[in-house]
C-alpha cells in the first residue's frame, strides 16, 4: 500500500461537516452505488473518495456508479469494511459468456433509483420512443401525422412550440415522442451519458429501402441496447416494394414477425395516415413487455433533453421526468449548475403544476445553461444543491487541468480494465475501403471472437458497425456513446472525425496487413500487446556560455530557440547537424531557482546526466519526449 494511502487511514474520521465524528467501521453497499450515497454512508466527503479513484486511475463524477468491488477497495483505502447484504452475496459465476451492460454510467444511477423503490410503489408509465432512418424516408412527416401538427410547413422559417418531445394519448395510454433530428443526436446524448429512450421506430421507405443511414441507425440503436419497431414508409406509392425492404433489413439482423423473427414491421403512410394508429398500438404491445415502470411518488431524477438560453424568459431547459414527480417550485441540481423550478410548461405550452414519469416539460429557474443528457435530480435544500453543483464544477475543472486524463478505452489497456472489472466486451467498429476488404476483415474478427468465447467466456469481441468508406465523426460519437476502438482498413479519417477523437479519447487504428490486425486484438484480449512509443522533439535550447559548478558538474547557461525544455527529459547534444551524445536533463534552473520547464525566448541553466567535459558554446541541446503512438 502506498505511503499516501496509510497516511489516508491514519487521519481522525470525520462528520459529513468536517467536525470529529464517528465515521462507521463498515457499511452496506449493494450491486452499485453512487460515489455521492458512498460517501455519505462512510460519512466523508466526497472529495475524499474521488481522491482515491484518482489514485487508481478512475475518474469518477459524483453521480457515477460504483460497482460493489470498487466501492471495497475504496473503503479498504479510507478504513471501512464494505459488506454484501444479508443474503445478496453474488452468484457463483455462470458457464454462459457475459452479456454486455449497454446502459451508461448516468443509466445505471437512473436504474440504481428505480431498482431500489419497493415493488408495490412501482407503476406502469408511457414508453419513451425516437424516430430514426435515413434523410428523406419520412421521419418528420411521421412525427408530423402523430402529432397532428403541421411541423413540416413551419419547420424553416415559422417560429414554432418546440419542446425536444411530446406526448400524445392513445387507448387511454400515453406515449412520449423525442424529437430528435436523427441517430447523430440520439448517440449524442448518449455520448453525454443519458440513455432515455426505450424504443426506437426506425423508418425505411418502401420505395428506396435500406440506405448507408438506415444502416448506421440500426447500429446506434443496437449499441443502446433498445428495441427497434420498423416502420416502412410511403407503400401508398406505385413503385414501393415493402417485400424487398423486409429482406434487406433481415440481411442487416431484424427479421420481420410475419417471418418468424422477432422484429415489428408496420406497412404504413405518414402522409395519408395509412396503418399509424397499427404503429402506436405496436408501441404499446412493446412498452407492455418491456415492463416500464417507475414509482411517482419517489425520488425525482430525469435527464435533460436539450437547454437553449432565451433572450426573453432566461435558461429554459426540456426535461423528461424518470422517476418521481416534479413540482414546480422543486429545487434541482443538474450537471454542474442547480435551480428553483420557476414556471413549468407541458409540450403544448401549457402552465403546469406537476409532472410524472416518462412526462416532457420546459422550465424556468436553472441558474446556467445545462447540457443535453445530464440527470437531474431534486434536493430538499438550495445549499445542498449549490454544494453538490461547485462540487462537481471544482472536480470537471480539476480534471480538465489533470495531464494524465486517460483516454476512453484503448487496445494496450483493454485486459487491464478487464481485471479491474470496468468492461468485459471490446466493442470494434470496423470501416474498410471496398466490400472486398471489409468481408475478410469482418469474418477474422468473428473467428477471433468465436475462439475467444471457448477459451475466455467472461470477455467478449462484438462489431458494433462494419462499413465501407472513410471514418467519419458518426464514427466516432457512436464509439464515444459505446467506449469502442475503431479499425480503420487502408480508409482516411475525415478531419471533423480525427479532431473528435483526439478531444474525447476515442482509439482510431489504420492497418493495411489483415495480419497486424488479428494479432493486435488477439494481443489485447490476452493482455500482451504493448504499446508503441516514438521519440517526438518538444524544444531546442542554444548554449551561450558554460559554467562549473562545485557539486552540479558542468551547467550550460541557454536559450530557449523554441518549444519547451522540460527537466527529466530526453535530450540529444547536436553540434554541426551531427548527434554528439544523447543523455537526460538532470538540472534545469531559471537562475537560481529548480524549475520543471522553460519555454521559449528565455534563458536557463541545463546539466546533461553523465556529461562534464563534451560540450561547446554554439551547440544544440534537442529535447524530446517518448509518446505512445495511436
Amino acid at each position: 500500500m502506498t505511503t499516501k494511502s496509510k497516511e489516508t487511514k491514519a487521519q481522525p474520521a470525520r462528520g459529513r461537516n468536517g467536525g470529529n465524528g464517528a465515521q462507521p467501521r463498515e457499511i452496506i453497499v449493494e450491486d452499485h452505488i453512487t460515489v455521492r450515497k458512498l460517501a455519505e454512508r462512510m460519512q466523508r466527503s466526497p472529495i475524499d473518495l474521488i481522491k482515491v479513484l484518482m489514485q487508481f486511475g478512475i475518474m469518477a463524477p459524483i453521480d457515477q456508479a460504483l460497482d460493489h468491488d470498487t466501492a471495497a477497495i475504496v473503503g479498504e483505502e479510507l478504513g471501512v469494511d464494505v459488506l454484501w447484504p444479508k443474503g445478496d452475496q453474488p452468484e457463483p459465476e455462470s458457464d454462459e459468456p457475459a452479456k454486455a451492460d449497454t446502459r451508461t454510467k448516468a443509466q445505471v444511477f437512473v436504474d440504481d433509483i428505480i431498482d431500489h423503490e419497493q415493488d408495490s410503489n412501482l407503476v406502469e408509465r408511457p414508453p419513451v420512443v425516437a424516430v430514426l432512418g435515413h434523410v428523406d424516408h419520412g421521419k418528420t412527416t411521421l412525427l408530423d401525422r402523430i402529432r397532428k401538427t403541421n411541423v413540416v410547413a413551419t419547420e424553416a422559417g415559422g417560429i414554432t412550440q418546440h419542446t425536444g418531445a411530446y406526448q400524445v394519448e392513445v387507448e387511454g395510454r400515453k406515449i412520449t415522442f423525442l424529437d430528435t433530428p436523427g441517430h447523430e443526436a440520439f448517440t449524442s446524448m448518449r455520448a453525454r451519458g443519458a440513455q432515455v429512450t426505450d424504443i426506437v421506430v426506425l423508418v425505411v421507405a418502401a420505395d428506396d429501402g435500406v440506405m448507408p443511414q438506415t444502416k448506421e441507425a440500426i447500429n446506434h440503436a443496437k449499441a443502446a441496447g433498445v428495441t427497434i419497431v420498423v416502420a416502412i414508409n410511403k407503400v401508398d406509392r406505385a413503385n414501393a416494394n415493402p417485400g424487398r425492404v423486409m429482406e434487406e433489413l433481415a440481411k442487416e439482423g431484424l427479421q420481420p414477425e410475419a417471418w418468424g423473427g422477432d422484429t415489428i414491421m408496420v406497412q404504413l403512410s405518414a402522409l395519408t395516415g395509412l396503418n399509424i394508429d397499427e404503429l402506436l398500438t405496436n408501441l404499446l404491445l412493446v412498452a407492455e413487455i418491456e415492463q416500464l415502470r417507475a414509482n411517482p411518488k419517489g425520488k425525482c431524477v430525469g435527464t435533460i433533453i436539450e437547454a437553449e438560453l432565451d433572450k426573453y424568459r432566461g435558461v429554459t431547459s426540456t426535461l423528461l421526468i424518470q422517476n418521481g414527480t416534479l413540482n414546480r417550485g422543486d429545487v434541482i441540481v443538474v450537471g454542474k449548475t442547480w435551480g428553483r423550478i420557476k414556471a413549468m410548461f407541458d409540450h403544448e405550452g401549457n402552465q403546469i403544476k406537476k409532472a410524472t414519469p416518462s412526462t416532457p416539460v420546459v422550465v424556468l429557474g436553472i441558474q446556467d445553461v445545462p447540457t443535453a443528457g445530464d440527470i437531474f435530480e431534486v434536493m430538499a435544500k438550495d445549499k445542498d444543491a449549490r454544494r453538490i453543483a461547485d462540487e462537481r464544477q471544482a472536480e470537471a475543472d480539476a480534471i480538465s487541468r489533470a495531464p494524465w486524463a486517460r483516454p476512453q478505452l484503448t487496445l494496450e489497456d483493454f485486459f487491464a480494465r478487464i481485471e479491474e472489472g470496468e468492461t468485459k466486451t471490446l466493442n470494434l467498429i470496423v470501416r474498410a475501403d471496398v466490400q472486398g476488404t471489409l468481408e475478410p476483415v469482418v469474418n477474422s474478427l468473428e473467428q477471433i471472437a468465436t475462439s475467444q468465447r471457448e477459451v475466455q467466456k467472461e470477455v467478449s469481441l462484438k462489431i458494433l458497425q462494419s462499413a465501407i468508406g472513410d471514418i467519419s465523426e458518426s464514427d466516432v460519437m457512436l464509439a464515444e456513446a459505446s467506449e469502442a476502438i475503431i479499425i480503420g482498413f487502408n480508409v482516411d479519417i475525415d478531419k471533423s472525425a480525427a479532431m473528435r477523437a483526439e478531444n474525447s479519447g476515442v482509439e482510431i487504428r489504420n492497418y493495411n496487413v489483415i495480419y497486424h490486425m488479428i494479432e493486435d486484438i488477439e494481443l489485447a484480449l490476452t493482455g500482451m500487446l504493448e504499446p508503441v512509443y516514438k521519440e517526438v522533439t518538444i524544444g531546442r535550447a542554444e548554449v551561450r556560455q558554460l559554467f562549473r559548478v562545485r557539486r552540479g558538474g558542468l551547467v550550460a547557461g541557454c536559450m530557449v530557440l523554441d518549444g519547451a525544455i522540460k527537466r527529466n527529459a530526453g535530450a540529444r547534444l547536436i553540434r554541426g547537424g551531427k548527434v554528439e551524445v544523447t543523455s537526460t536533463i538532470s538540472t534545469l534552473k531559471r537562475f537560481t531557482e529548480d524549475v520543471s520547464e522553460v519555454r521559449t525566448g528565455y534563458e536557463c541553466g541545463i546539466n546533461l546526466a553523465g556529461i562534464n567535459d563534451n560540450m561547446q558554446e554554439g551547440d544544440i541541446i534537442e529535447v524530446f519526449e517518448k509518446q505512445q503512438v495511436r
